[in-house]
């Protein structure tokens, strides 16, 4: 019998780039059952806090938060420089320093939300909301500054916005350290060999995308925001790289880098860990 595992994958177009060959088996399940849902990631961190998956693409916020229960997979993050999410502005020169004001993050456990929380604390109101809807919501004037994310990042400017904060680079200048933003977890309720499987799957489903880009470009198009092949080419060349095959010494000196400075404000539940079974 094959084993099931129950798999949540983000929408975004590097995600659907990097599993398009698991998510049509044009690799080997190693003999697993995968059970895959594609969701938001806010979505994702919910589901993985209720306990939902046994794998999971989620933010690394989310994942400090079941660092007791989940290993980081070495294949399948987002994590580099130049990657970060954006502070934006409905209005020109203003930046968030008034409670009055409101500010719209991409859900409470994102990444993005952190890092706000890190480098703007306590200087307006946030609301967490869907992340698609956030650029709409700056533009009709209902919110003040939106952290940006995902295809917005390259589109942001066609939509009369303004740039506050590059909060990646920001992060790379304090840190030195490429930024996590998110990666793939298992339950360490999961066998050592089996996610061993699961690691494999991923890595050869990685690879084969990288190898020929065009085959996953009908799943990126079914999931994305943004039709564009173009922009979502353009997502993976930002958020596919090195450290998406395998996370290494860097990645596990970022990782550190993000536990240590969400413990800081009283996040997390201790350092997370890459498997290494």
């Amino acid at each position: 019998m094959t084993q099931p595992i129950r798999l949540g994958i983000s929408t975004c177009p590097n995600d659907t780039f990097a599993f398009h060959g698991l998510l049509t088996r044009a690799v080997s399940w190693r003999g697993l059952d995968f059970q895959a849902e594609l969701l938001d990631v806010e979505t994702l961190n919910e589901r993985l806090l209720a306990g939902d998956f046994d794998v999971c693409k989620v933010s690394f916020h989310a994942a400090l938060l079941a660092a007791d229960d989940v290993v980081v997979l070495p294949s399948g993050s987002a994590l580099g420089f130049g990657v970060g999410p954006l502070l934006l502005a409905a209005e020109p020169g203003t930046r968030p320093t008034d409670a009055r004001q409101l500010a719209l993050c991409p859900g409470r456990h994102t990444t993005a939300a952190l890092l706000f929380d890190l480098f703007h604390p306590q200087s307006s109101r946030v609301e967490h909301v869907v992340f698609s809807e956030i650029m709409p919501r700056l533009e009709n004037r209902t919110a003040d500054f939106g952290v940006c994310i995902h295809e917005g990042r390259f589109t942001w400017q066609t939509h009369g916005l303004a740039l506050v904060e590059d909060l990646g680079t920001r992060w790379e200048t304090e840190t030195g350290c490429p930024l996590p933003l998110g990666g793939i977890v298992a339950s360490r309720r999961l066998p050592d060999a089996t996610i061993r499987a699961v690691q494999g799957v991923i890595h050869d489903s990685l690879l084969l995308a990288l190898r020929d880009r065009e085959p996953p470009l009908p799943t990126m198009r079914r999931h994305a925001q943004e039709f564009d092949d173009r922009v979502l080419m353009q997502h993976v060349d930002l958020y596919v790289n090195d450290w998406t095959i395998d996370l290494g010494a860097t990645g596990a000196e970022a990782l550190g880098e993000l536990s240590a400075r969400a413990a800081s404000l009283g996040i997390g539940r201790g350092r997370l860990q890459i498997f290494a079974g």
